[in-house]
């Protein structure tokens, strides 16, 4: 980029208190630098550069405090004005004080760019103005001549001091006050102008023993600034020998650590003369102001000693001019030049530009944390400095711009793993030994909702007993999460789903904040023995995560269910009124053997587990011998054979119990008839329903009279069915007979289907026959059937272990509880001719009868 020139209008109070262009600005664009020149003196708040054009700066950023201005040194001597993004002064800026001995004087200073980490240098020039006026040492010099010196001679003079630069510094010199004398001004070797005093005339310490001279030094400056000194010049008897000193010129080489105090080295000057003239006494005849604080001369002596500690970093060499002094105003003059050598005494030191206090842990590799600038002030080696960053963190060190370093994330951050970390920088110099610093960045890692929330368990399972409270807690699920703040806050939902085609949410709720499950119903163990639900943990990260736990409550059983008799028939079904009773009607021939079943109580416990134990007992007997009931199987066998003593009706009362905690139990009430014939057991039946239409406030005759019909009617057909029967079975026996087939058998029917007697064979075949009896003639029934079983003999009587039931084939366990039963009978028997048919049906054995059709109710028969 080509460097371009603005011209800038500054405004100074002169000694006129006018106003004058005092200099223009350069501006270098190139590598990210800038560079302005200034003149010095500028009141504070002075117009250096438009730095926010140059650079291309928002005014918002400068508002916002982002960009800022920084300078090494303690003292900042420029400022960024945050409205109009302008470089100014901020302090009055002496050139001779900050860059004394240096042509070219110039300032830096960085610009700092706080959210891009970026780093612009700023070099101003500092320009010069005639605001300093020749000055010399000391305002009245003497000058020893002898009267006998020749014309021509040439003494030195004091030099004038300027600290400006170019024409504002000295010029020239002038000398005024007597005509013995004129003013010769001689080059130096570094270009400097250095006056001597010329003899012009011969003295005569007699006519004038002094001679008082002005010595006027002026600079080019417009206007000129002057310095005056007084030349005081005494006139002295002859003296021969003018001291020499032992070396013309006495170079000194020291460490910048040498102690205070010390001698750093002795100047000698002899003098061939005798007595007062060939005494020597040491000055320094040329010395700046700060050399005379530095350094002491021995008048006597000649040694050179240190008043104050030396600083390479700031003047690395001293010029000093000796001169040696007789009695008798003869002197010579020496020159002494002292160089110090830099000692690794200062430390790197490590400069916090700009810093993050906080980062995101999502922030991608190689983000700007801080700018650093480091500076050793010794010179090299001593002052090359290597940076390094200690311990494993995730940050690495690189070079920016000049001694700028940036500190930027080496690899991604995890906050979860660190939340904060202590960058300690540090910088170590090349001396021997090495010196070294840090500095310590501090940074908070700013959390991203990057995980979800966990439970404490992979499955909760949890018992709750049934009956419970409404509101009851049944378990507390517990989820964290990694994060932190907002994004760590975990609340808690239920999933969707469905419990008996109702919303899980009407059985079970959960508390968003804390995770507690509640029951929101008394949980029923027959209805619902677990649940199987879903809770969802979501964070308050945005978007959200989330995570869900199975969650599985079972239901624990309670005894709260009495066991519930299935048969005999409740009779609270039947109207009896009784809450908790049960009974029903069993038949058992008086010719029982001793454990002969007589009827089986079948009893249910909605309960599970031990609560559904059930055990049988009985309670309650007419006869508390005759009968005894099965601990487990609730079956009523005969404990003893019948005796014609024992009563026709034997009522039993059975206790079922179950093992709960406390047990429940239920009754069931049987009533036994014992008969051996039909009639016997019609009258007991009658009986029976006599009575129970008694209890039941209903007249005796009419229920025996409607049940004589009945028993007449179901007998009046089975006669009209039998003969039928017996007339279709002789018809086709006849027709047999008529065309008998060529095997000699019947046509259609197996020949195991006939037995031979006497030559003459038989037809025999097995029937049975049910009929239903009813109190209510729509109600009755009456069915016939042909077994598929034959036989090839008719038993007189059926064996006692193949009973065949005399009333009510049907399973008590399947009977209703609800629907009223109404009296029934059952007859089978088997045939082989009408007359055998009729004698088997009408004999009836009631040996192998075995139970009764369930007679109950307001009617019971």
């Amino acid at each position: 980029a080509l460097p371009r020139i603005l011209n800038y209008d500054y405004s100074m109070l002169g000694p006129g208190g006018g106003r004058a262009l005092l200099g223009a600005v350069l501006l270098c664009a190139a590598w990210g630098q800038l560079r302005y020149s200034v003149p010095e003196e500028m009141p504070k708040g002075s117009f250096v550069g438009d730095v926010a054009k140059d650079l291309g700066l928002q005014l918002l950023a400068l508002r916002d405090g982002r960009i800022r201005i920084v300078s090494e040194g303690s003292t900042q001597y420029f400022a960024l004005h945050g409205k109009t993004g302008h470089l100014v002064t901020a302090e009055r800026i002496d050139r001779e004080q900050l860059c004394e001995r240096v042509q070219q004087c110039v300032l830096r200073c960085e610009l700092i760019v706080e959210g891009q980490m970026q780093v612009y240098g700023i070099q101003v020039e500092i320009t010069d103005i005639n605001d300093n006026a020749p000055s010399f040492r000391e305002t009245e010099t003497k000058v020893k001549i002898i009267e006998t010196t020749a014309p021509g001679s040439r003494f030195p003079l004091p030099d004038a001091h300027d600290p400006d630069l170019g024409r504002n510094s000295l010029q020239s010199y002038e000398l005024s006050g007597d005509e013995h004398f004129s003013l010769a001004v001689q080059a130096g070797p570094g270009g400097d102008q250095r006056p001597e005093l010329v003899l012009a005339k011969a003295l005569d310490r007699e006519e004038a023993a002094f001679h008082e001279l002005v010595l006027r030094a002026s600079d080019g400056g417009d206007p000129a600034r002057t310095g005056t000194a007084r030349i005081r010049v005494t006139v002295l008897d002859a003296n021969d020998n003018a001291p020499v000193f032992s070396q013309a010129e006495y170079t000194v080489r020291l460490p910048e650590d040498v102690p205070v105090g010390s001698t750093l080295t002795t100047v000698r000057a002899t003098d061939a003369d005798e007595g007062l003239y060939g005494e020597i006494k040491y000055s320094f005849k040329k010395i700046t102001e700060k050399s005379s604080q530095t350094f002491r001369l021995d008048s006597d002596t000649g040694a050179i000693s240190l008043l104050r500690s030396l600083d390479f970093e700031k003047s690395d060499s001293y010029e000093l001019e000796v001169q040696a002094d007789d009695g008798g105003g003869l002197f010579h003059t020496a020159k002494v030049v002292v160089t110090v050598t830099d000692v690794n005494d200062n430390v790197p030191e490590i400069s916090v530009r700009s810093a993050l206090s906080e980062i995101s842990e999502d922030a991608p590799s190689g983000t700007i944390v801080a700018l650093l600038h480091v500076r050793d002030k010794d010179s090299e080696p001593n002052g090359k400095v290597r940076c390094s960053i200690d311990g494993d963190v995730p940050f690495r060190l690189e070079k920016s711009y000049e001694d700028y370093y940036r500190v930027v994330t080496a690899r991604e951050l995890d906050r979860e793993q660190v939340s904060e970390y202590n960058v300690t920088v540090r910088a170590a110099d090349g001396g021997s030994p090495a010196l070294q610093s840090s500095a310590v960045l501090c940074l908070r890692v700013l959390d991203v909702n990057d995980n979800a929330p966990v439970f404490a368990e992979e499955r909760y399972s949890a018992r709750v007993a049934e009956n419970n409270a409404a509101g009851a807690l049944v378990l507390t699920v517990r989820a964290t999460d990694a994060d932190w703040g907002q994004n760590a806050r975990v609340r808690y939902r239920l999933g969707e789903g469905r419990v008996r085609g109702a919303p899980l949410s009407s059985y079970v709720s959960v508390q968003a904040e804390t995770g507690a499950l509640y029951a929101l119903r008394s949980l029923d163990y027959e209805q619902v023995r677990e649940l199987r639900l879903w809770v969802v943990a979501e964070d308050g990260g945005a978007p959200a995560l989330s995570s869900n736990v199975s969650v599985e409550v079972q239901i624990v059983d309670e005894n709260d269910n009495a066991p519930q008799v299935l048969y005999p028939a409740p009779a609270a079904a039947l109207g009896s009124g009784s809450g908790g009773a049960w009974s029903g009607v069993e038949l058992a021939p008086r010719w029982s053997e001793p454990g002969a079943l007589v009827a089986k109580v079948v009893a249910v416990d909605a309960d599970a587990g031990q609560n559904a134990w059930l055990s049988y007992e009985l309670a309650k007997a007419t006869e508390p011998g005759l009968f005894r009931v099965g601990l487990h199987s609730g079956e009523v066998r005969t404990a003893r054979s019948p005796l014609a003593r024992d009563a026709a009706r034997q009522s039993l009362v059975v206790v079922v119990k179950d093992h709960g905690r406390p047990a429940l139990s239920a009754t069931a009430t049987l009533s036994v008839v014992l008969a051996e014939s039909v009639a016997e057991l019609l009258a007991e039946m009658g009986s029976a329903a006599d009575e129970a239409a008694a209890a039941a406030g209903e007249p005796a005759g009419s229920l025996t009279r409607w049940l004589v019909l009945a028993v007449a009617a179901v007998s009046c057909l089975f006669l009209a069915f039998l003969l039928l029967l017996l007339a279709l079975r002789l018809r086709r026996w006849h027709r047999q007979q008529l065309l008998p087939p060529a095997s000699g058998a019947l046509r259609g029917v197996p020949v195991s289907h006939f037995v031979g007697i006497d030559g003459v064979r038989a037809f025999l075949q097995s029937y049975s026959h049910d009929v239903s009896l009813t109190a209510d003639s729509r109600k009755s029934q009456l069915r016939l059937s042909a077994s598929a079983s034959c036989c090839d003999t008719l038993p007189a009587r059926p064996l006692p272990d193949e009973p065949a039931p005399l009333l009510g084939d049907e399973d008590p366990a399947g009977a209703s509880p609800v629907a009223p039963t109404t009296p029934s009978v059952s007859f089978s028997c088997h045939d082989s001719l009408t007359q055998s048919l009729l004698e088997a049906c009408w004999d009836f054995p009631f040996g192998p009868m075995k139970s009764l059709q369930r007679i109950s109710g307001n009617r019971q028969m």
